[in-house]
């Protein structure tokens, strides 16, 4: 979090997973639009990525969740929390000799992480899979260890959609799991699917597509099934309206085509930087991401933020400050 020598501004940042591979390709992408900029970024999961900004130990965070009052509470200065991209928390298994994807209801889901279902052919799964050859195999639970926005919003669609999970479980970064083996990170969940037969887990579209694991549709509001993927994240947030508050929810998203595990993730940095050249080059690169940067997450299997969303965005931007004075030229 410092400016070298040689002019060059370095910018840190931390925090969640399920951005990391889009994130990656950005910094990677914004050296050559800007030389005298680097960028290092940890993934580290979004409960640590709130604590590093509050910490002030990187100049921006990473989440997949807004923030709660009670973890920004001793943040040096007010914060400001802006949509990066939309992306997928998916549920992947592995079940070899399944040519079909599985289809999954909300209700299930549910079951199956509370326990109450615990072998691939339960009647109640096979009668969402009509015809489906389900194995007479144990199912092997993966969640994720560390304090997790991929788990915040996984949970609290689980919340929405089961009363039973509500009142046992709850939603959270982190939380007690009634079954399963855990994992750390987006990275450490989809090792364990890919190493144990028989296993499901949630983890984001990006995780699962580049180490070809296999996907489930999931029973969207209006009771269609629907696989993960860019357009049918998109067409969840085209669905719901922007908010001037900026914090966006989407499991609930009408219409036949919207994936009900879509989520915003967000970038998180102090609306006042007191330091001006960090400020401004933090603010510049963000103004980029959510403009030029775009581009990147159709291929990286994120979808773009809608005009709508990004009009609410340059507002807040505009707003940001560093030193005192506008952190932006334009």
């Amino acid at each position: 979090m410092a400016c070298s020598n040689d002019g060059v501004v370095t910018l840190n940042g931390a925090g969640a997973t399920f951005p990391y591979p889009l994130y990656s390709k950005w910094i990677e992408e914004y050296r050559a639009v800007a030389p005298g900029v680097r960028i290092n970024y940890q993934s580290i999961g979004s409960g640590a990525g709130v604590r590093q900004i509050v910490a002030r130990t990187v100049d921006f965070g990473a989440t997949d969740v807004p923030a709660e009052p009670d973890e920004t509470r001793d943040a040096s200065g007010p914060l400001v929390e802006i949509p990066a991209a939309v992306g997928s928390v998916v549920l992947s298994y592995n079940l070899p000799g399944l040519t079909a994807p599985l289809k999954l209801t909300p209700a299930l889901i549910a079951a199956i992480y509370l326990g109450a279902i615990t072998r691939w052919n339960d009647p109640a799964l096979a009668a969402v899979n009509p015809g489906v050859a389900l194995p007479e195999q144990a199912i092997g639970v993966v969640f994720r260890t560390d304090g997790s926005g991929t788990t915040a919003l996984f949970t609290r669609y689980l919340t929405l959609t089961s009363s039973e999970w509500s009142a046992r479980v709850g939603a959270g970064k982190s939380l007690r799991w009634p079954v399963g083996i855990g994992a750390k990170g987006n990275e450490g969940v989809t090792g364990v699917l890919q190493a144990t037969p028989g296993s499901i887990g949630y983890t984001e579209l990006a995780y699962a597509t580049q180490n070809r694991l296999a996907l489930a549709a999931v029973a969207n509001r209006g009771g269609h099934f629907v696989l993960p993927s860019v357009e049918s994240a998109a067409a969840a947030a085209a669905a719901m309206p922007a908010s001037d508050s900026l914090k966006l929810s989407l499991e609930t998203a009408p219409g036949e085509a919207a994936y009900p595990l879509s989520a915003y993730t967000y970038l998180l940095l102090y609306a006042d930087n007191p330091d001006a050249r960090r400020g401004e080059a933090l603010a510049e690169f963000v103004w980029w991401a959510v403009h030029d940067g775009q581009r990147l997450t159709r291929p990286l299997d994120y979808a773009p933020l809608p005009p709508s969303v990004v009009s609410t965005v340059e507002t807040r931007l505009r707003a940001l400050k560093a030193g005192g004075r506008p952190a932006l030229a334009h």
